[in-house]
């Protein structure tokens, strides 16, 4: 597969990641115009936040951030990391609007990193055959490290969040808080593992994408933003499909510590 096709299918999967938010935008603006104009509500509903400079830079970043996920869903095409960047870059801008700093410096400098960590190992020669190049799962000692790691780093968002907004573990606002906390920390954990995974082309990372996807999902119906919700319910679709396609291209002799877990 020469270098014109992969740029070429970034470019496609562009246009399609637009028609796609634009015929998701146009539905939700729908959703809310029909609402107000037929006072279905008690207030002014509003799914689109237009005046809102977070939101505003979240829509490229999600945009680009299809894009990339449609481009690397073919294990050989590392050009979405290029587009990749640039979402990081978006995204890092997003959560410093939002006061998110803990999220912003991850964005900036630990998965920006590894997406320049990506485009240099999976462009390059194939010098074993292409044995590099095939995806692979995670053998068991490292599953369980992994793991491990999703909730130690987790564990340790939820007690530097406590300690930094209020000075303790205590939360005036109870365990709808702490679950709030939480969950934005399984966002930035399992974000962690499937950027990094990605990095060696192991299958795993589409299962902490997933997860992310889920914790998005769990964190805004808490919060109450339905925009977003819908936004990640998108990714889960989006994610699951590359997933399934990882799944497809990777060999029985490459399927890890879920081959063990099969032939048990």
């Amino acid at each position: 597969m020469n270098n014109t096709h992969l740029w070429r299918t970034l470019g496609r999967n562009f246009i399609i990641s637009i028609l796609l938010f634009g015929a998701l935008l146009g539905l939700l603006w729908l959703i809310e115009w029909s609402v107000n104009a037929f006072q279905l509500s008690t207030f002014n509903f509003q799914l689109l936040k237009w005046h809102d400079p977070a939101w505003v830079v979240g829509i490229p970043a999600s945009i680009i951030g299809v894009a990339y996920i449609l481009t690397v869903r073919d294990p050989h095409n590392y050009t979405g990391f290029f587009a990749g960047v640039f979402m990081s870059v978006l995204l890092g801008i997003q959560f410093l609007l939002q006061n998110q700093y803990d999220s912003a410096f991850l964005y900036f400098f630990v998965f920006i990193p590894f997406q320049l960590m990506s485009i240099y190992k999976w462009s390059r020669n194939k010098d074993d055959g292409g044995a590099s190049f095939e995806p692979k799962f995670l053998d068991t000692p490292r599953l369980f490290l992994s793991v491990a790691l999703l909730f130690f780093i987790t564990a340790g968002d939820l007690l530097i969040n406590l300690y930094a907004i209020h000075g303790s573990l205590s939360l005036p606002g109870g365990w709808r808080e702490a679950v709030t906390i939480l969950l934005n920390g399984l966002l930035i954990s399992s974000s962690f593992l499937a950027n990094y995974w990605l990095i060696y082309r192991k299958t795993d990372s589409w299962i902490y994408w997933f997860i992310y996807s889920i914790a998005g999902i769990g964190l805004f119906i808490f919060l109450g933003n339905a925009f977003s919700i819908v936004l990640f319910t998108f990714f889960m679709v989006i994610n699951s499909m590359a997933g399934i396609a990882w799944i497809k291209a990777t060999k029985p002799e490459n399927m890890g510590w879920l081959k063990r877990i099969c032939n048990e």
